[in-house]
């Protein structure tokens, strides 16, 4: 059989059994499947173990071997214990990453929250526990989870429904639905009212930040709960205590936006700055960062409040020319397809590319692909479990101090 110029003949290029010769020269470990036969019948008919392939490095991961369920299980032994495969493992993995490593002292975490989460109850349920613990100290969200965290706050009902039912007649009941939440249209309506009362009063007429906006928002909140007597119920309210920042990346686009727009018409001076935005969460990371820490971002979801957060580390490097290298930590709860090209399934290796994250760190990131309202409360329950509460850093309160290092070390930059 002829050869190739400087190789073998066509259909030799591969060694008895399909497998190619190693990069090391050597023979596949495959090996031919006559011999690997025998071996297999040989070890059976002497009852000896299985051992070939133990010292392969693809095979150092713990033995998949769980303990029975039984129901005594508590939420996080039964992570630890029998979610082990695809995600499910993926989830395990992201509670052992935010309990082992994100939730060291010196790590400052931001979360990100898209999607319908708040009505579904999952602010009362997790996210004011994470503030609260001190397991999250700055916050991204859609201004809709923020605007719905409210009701809750002014002791409207939210109630759980049928999906199925006709779309048509909830509207002529006055019935608004989220999926398979429902509710009355008048608390939206109770709602508005009582963002346009509080947004007249003269703490607001001027430009702030979104932060800004939200911390007086919470302070108002808080107080109603207090009134009401219903105990602690809102999200704001539990920033607003805490010192927790609350950001929103597009302040028009909820209908706590569109009241403010609506008193705008009325000569209303409250104008929500997204310059003060950008700003102050590219101080939050490089605070986190030339302060001798590490900066992490737990993400639910994906879209706008993902890449806002992301973004940090391009306002810092890339437009302020501040020399840095990315969060250190990437923790992704997403339904969201990387292949697509949308933000929201973008992976943590693609965001290394565009200074978001530290390409030292890559192996501190995981992407959980599961629904967050399934994720995040397993995550939340896995986390007071595993790890004791933090110290609250306050970073509402320390904004000026945040900002007057950007500012610095941007004049110095330039120059």
């Amino acid at each position: 059989m002829k050869k190739k110029e400087g190789g073998r003949a066509k259909g030799e290029g591969r060694d008895r059994g399909g497998f190619k010769a190693s990069r090391h020269g050597k023979a596949s470990a495959a090996g031919p499947k006559g011999a690997q036969k025998k071996a297999a019948e040989e070890r059976e008919e002497a009852g000896a173990r299985h051992v070939s392939a133990a010292k392969s490095r693809f095979l150092r991961g713990e033995t998949i071997a769980p303990r029975p369920i039984d129901g005594k299980e508590l939420v996080a032994d039964l992570i630890d214990n029998a979610f082990l495969a695809y995600n499910a493992a993926r989830l395990r993995e992201a509670c052992h990453l935010f309990t082992r490593k994100i939730l060291d002292p010196d790590v400052t975490v931001g979360m990100t929250l898209t999607g319908a989460l708040t009505p579904a109850g999952l602010g009362m349920a997790a996210i004011m526990p994470l503030i609260e613990s001190g397991y999250v100290d700055w916050i991204i969200s859609t201004g809709a989870n923020l605007y719905h965290d409210t009701h809750f706050g002014l002791g409207l009902a939210m109630h759980r429904g049928n999906p199925q039912e006709s779309d048509v007649i909830l509207r002529e009941e006055g019935i608004v639905r989220i999926y398979d939440v429902f509710f009355d249209y008048d608390v939206l309506l109770s709602t508005d009212a009582f963002f346009r009362k509080i947004i007249t009063a003269p703490e607001f007429q001027r430009s702030m930040s979104s932060a800004e906006f939200h911390y007086l928002c919470g302070k108002y909140v808080r107080e109603r709960e207090k009134k009401l007597g219903i105990g602690r119920k809102s999200l704001l309210g539990a920033a607003y205590e805490c010192g927790v920042p609350v950001y929103t990346p597009s302040p028009g686009d909820s209908s706590i936006g569109m009241n403010i727009a609506a008193l705008a018409l009325d000569g209303n001076k409250c104008v929500i700055d997204p310059n003060a935005d950008v700003n102050e969460t590219a101080s939050i990371v490089l605070e986190a960062k030339r302060g001798g820490g590490r900066s992490a971002i737990l993400i639910c979801g994906g879209g706008s409040p993902k890449n806002f957060a992301l973004q940090t580390e391009p306002q810092i490097q890339e437009v302020l020319g501040i020399d840095e290298k990315g969060h250190d930590f990437f923790l992704q709860i997403t339904d969201a397809r990387p292949d697509t090209g949308g933000l929201s399934g973008a992976t943590p290796a693609e965001a290394v590319s565009w200074g978001k994250i530290d390409p030292d760190r890559l192996p501190d990131a995981v992407v959980c692909y599961l629904d967050s309202t399934v994720a995040l409360p397993l995550l939340t329950a896995y986390a007071h479990a595993r790890h004791k509460p933090r110290p609250l850093k306050r970073l509402f309160d320390r904004r000026a101090k945040m900002m007057a290092r950007l500012l610095s070390e941007y004049r110095r930059a330039e120059k």
